[in-house]
């Protein structure tokens, strides 16, 4: 087999797929189509639709474009029939049926954000860092009937520094992403579209990583200042970690933290939650110490430094995040 006998059909939505895809394109591979989500409303009103930037991409290359509402849409799977694929590999679109999954003769692999199985689930890049792993990678497997549990083909490590937000890792990431997807093209041609693959051991799936949701962004101060240094690394600068500031006559408004940094500062008696600054520093109580604030947002504001904040806001010590 040659790489030219794979007909291809891509799967995937956000930028983070668009590296893969035209990791595709620049290599040669015959990608006969593409299919992506619907155009999202965007706007004050939603009146204006804005498409998925694979179909952006797909567009600007001359790719035919799917964007079925429904996976099952029999309209859909006669068109994806018709491109007579014989490869679908997938990267950040969504749960597929069996009737899509299993129609290429050589199956279909996807792309995943972690060293799999730990961290399966739509939200691996954040959760890792919210847990303070040091290192994730991605991983390609074959796609099969529960989510993220199919046979692993290849694996890449990526190191995560101390300081490192999601922005940073999803850069690394989205293009380590295309590498390991060449890489596993190439392992599918080398072996006739039968490429070595192995089980995945359940022992090792230790982690979750659920999609995320309001609820589960909000910052716990009960917790160390390290775990909620985490909680607003695995988050900014999207969707942001969020807290109450509570006023001193009891107003609460929706604050939000994009940047923090440890320190050595003692907590003391001061009550989990309560707000403190010296001259330069706004901190807020842990478990154990205080934390430092460096970056937030208050709702209906924009995003200011602390010093922005403790500037605007009179007696900062009689507030507290709740």
């Amino acid at each position: 087999m040659t790489k030219e006998d794979l007909r291809i059909v891509f799967m995937g939505t956000p930028e983070f797929a668009v590296e893969t895809l035209a990791a595709l394109v620049d290599g040669g591979y015959h990608v006969v189509g593409v299919v992506t989500q619907p155009d999202k409303p965007v706007g004050r009103h939603g009146s204006t639709l804005q498409a998925p930037a694979v179909k952006q991409y797909a567009l600007q290359h001359n790719l035919p474009v799917l964007q079925p509402e429904k996976m099952k849409d029999e309209q859909f799977l006669s068109q994806l029939r018709a491109w007579q694929a014989n490869l679908q590999v997938v990267v950040a679109f969504r749960m597929l049926p069996e009737v899509v999954w299993a129609m290429p003769r050589y199956g279909t692999f996807n792309v995943h954000a972690a060293l799999l199985p730990d961290y399966r689930g739509a939200a691996p890049i954040n959760w890792a860092i919210i847990n303070g792993e040091r290192r994730t990678g991605v991983t390609t497997f074959f796609l099969d009937h529960d989510i993220d549990t199919g046979r692993i083909i290849r694996q890449l490590p990526f190191d995560i520094p101390d300081d490192a937000d999601v922005e940073y890792v999803y850069d690394g990431l989205m293009h380590l992403g295309a590498r390991i997807c060449i890489e596993t093209l190439e392992a599918i041609v080398a072996a006739d579209g039968q490429p070595r693959s192995l089980p995945q051991d359940e022992a090792q799936a230790v982690h979750a990583a659920p999609k995320l949701f309001k609820d589960n962004c909000r910052i716990a101060w009960d917790t160390t200042a390290r775990q909620v240094r985490n909680m607003v690394r695995g988050l900014s600068p999207v969707p942001g970690a969020w807290t109450m500031l509570k006023a001193p006559d009891g107003a609460e408004t929706m604050l939000k933290i994009y940047g923090a940094t440890l320190t050595d500062r003692e907590r003391g008696t001061a009550a989990v939650g309560t707000l403190s600054r010296d001259k330069k520093h706004l901190y807020v109580a842990c478990s154990d110490q205080l934390l430092q604030i460096d970056s937030l947002q208050l709702a209906g504001k924009k995003r200011m430094d602390a010093t922005a904040f403790m500037n605007g806001v009179a007696e900062v010590e009689k507030y507290s995040a709740v």
